[in-house]
């Protein structure tokens, strides 16, 4: 294969992560000690030498676990970028955490680890915008491609090629169609003749060869495939899966056929959903345990800005339609779901206090559901937990994707909580249920933390409804 640097692009993405972390521990000391403190620098003391050491090792071993710099060329984009650096950052972040509790370290700086974590984000962050836009600019300027055929012509052949079309920033450019008798004049007929392939792929130093199975026989695959190992080529087989494979698919070996088995529920996967709970865990633990003074002072000044309890209970349905009781800080005045409608009517709702207003436009009412998470009555990210009526309503409006919606565990967000949010009449609540199906289809951790990130932007922003 040609192109051999693109192997040390994982080494150096972990050569520049773990760069910026010693700058942010670093600079975090500086920035507490030396500019607030107006102290010496306590690197020198054995405790932050260990605290230094560990810092640097817990993120090796997550490195090692998750492989966060493993990338195919056509999922290098900031996007996953992100989404990976935020999934090791905010593990990192909660073993820091729980690396202090176990060792009691009530002499380590919570302003330091603070600043640390804000300096880690902002350079991660930082570097990998320069460097997606710096390989863009490279790939765009004509560098850096991979140059692929596709052997076999039909719509799924022209579905390929619409893909890099439509991506020039992958850097992969088209040379050509092949299939074995050509009907159309831009399609090149090879007749079983390795030789016309061969010839053309030596010609124009192809990388790629895409096989698609619906207009290839097994015997032609297999001569490609030995083509492809002589001039050492990746040869991808493109099969016609569109339509019925958007849940998670393994491939499984009975006896020596191969078998693709396509998962009906959601999490069928036993190591992704304890990874999804274990992640709700440290979390929730993490927002509680540090958010601990903000909880305070919204049930403070919930108790003294209306009559009444400071936290809203109410019977939800959970996973599998099993009942549970949701906790929130309590944003409308009480026994409200016995006065006049049971919906809320959003802004113009008279049932909601002053202080229940700015709650529900920062989200901050739904602080309490961390409890909940906790509990395992709930996740999250996932659908939004409904009351009685709720389920009533969507049992009669659209049964089947309400069942499909039970598969999973409800949340405290969703991508119904941010594109909807709260539903004031059926036809918001059916619409909200049509997002939330999107998330069913393909849960993920990575999904987990864009929704998470997406949800905070809402609360500084105070557009929730």
């Amino acid at each position: 294969m040609r192109h051999r640097y693109s192997n040390y692009f994982s080494s150096l993405q972990f050569v520049a992560d773990l760069l910026i972390i010693n700058i942010a521990f670093l600079g975090a000391l500086w920035l507490r000690f030396v500019i607030v403190a107006k102290s010496a620098l306590p690197v020198s003391e054995l405790h932050y030498t260990i605290f230094w050491l560990v810092y640097n090792l817990i993120w090796i071993i997550l490195v090692l676990v998750l492989k966060p710099y493993r990338f195919l060329r056509h999922s290098f984009n900031l996007n996953e970028l992100m989404s990976r650096f935020f999934q090791v950052a905010a593990l990192h972040l909660a073993l820091v955490i729980a690396f202090w509790v176990f060792v009691k370290g009530y002499y380590f700086s919570r302003g330091h680890l603070v600043l640390a974590t804000g300096l880690l984000f902002f350079l991660g962050v930082g570097w990998r915008i320069i460097a997606t836009y710096l390989v863009k600019k490279y790939r765009l300027s004509g560098y850096n491609r991979r140059n692929y055929i596709i052997v076999g012509y039909g719509e799924l052949s022209d579905a390929v090629k619409n893909y890099y079309d439509m991506s020039p920033d992958i850097g992969y450019v088209f040379k050509g169609y092949f299939d074995k008798h050509s009907i159309v004049p831009f399609v090149k007929a090879w007749h079983h003749n390795l030789a016309v392939l061969e010839e053309f792929i030596m010609d124009e130093r192809i990388d790629h060869i895409y096989c698609c199975q619906p207009y290839l026989d097994n015997q032609d695959i297999q001569a490609i495939i030995q083509l492809g190992e002589k001039h050492k080529i990746k040869v991808m087989l493109q099969i016609d899966f569109r339509g019925f494979l958007t849940n998670e698919a393994t491939l499984e070996y009975h006896d020596y056929i191969p078998v693709i088995n396509i998962s009906t529920k959601a999490f069928s996967n036993v190591r992704t959903e304890v990874l999804k709970r274990t992640f709700d865990l440290v979390f929730s633990l993490t927002v509680v345990t540090l958010g601990s003074p903000v909880f305070i002072i919204m049930a403070v000044l919930v108790k003294f800005t209306s009559k009444g309890p400071v936290f809203f209970l109410q019977e939800r349905s959970g996973r599998w339609g099993e009942p549970f009781k949701i906790i929130k800080f309590r944003s409308m005045v009480p026994d409200s779901d016995k006065i006049a409608q049971k919906h809320s009517m959003g802004d113009h709702d008279k049932r909601i206090t002053k202080f229940g207003r700015f709650m529900r436009k920062t989200r901050l009412d739904e602080l309490p559901q961390f409890f909940n998470v906790i509990a395992g009555d709930m996740s999250i990210v996932g659908p939004r937990p409904l009351a009685r009526y709720d389920v009533e309503m969507l049992m009669k409006e659209s049964p089947t994707k309400f069942k499909r919606i039970l598969t999973i565990k409800p949340g405290i967000t969703s991508i119904g909580q941010v594109k909807v949010g709260y539903a004031d009449n059926a036809q918001e609540s059916v619409r909200r249920l049509n997002y939330d199906l999107l998330y069913v289809d393909n849960p993920s951790l990575r999904t987990d933390l864009w929704l998470i990130a997406r949800t905070v932007l809402l609360v500084f922003q105070k557009k929730g409804r």
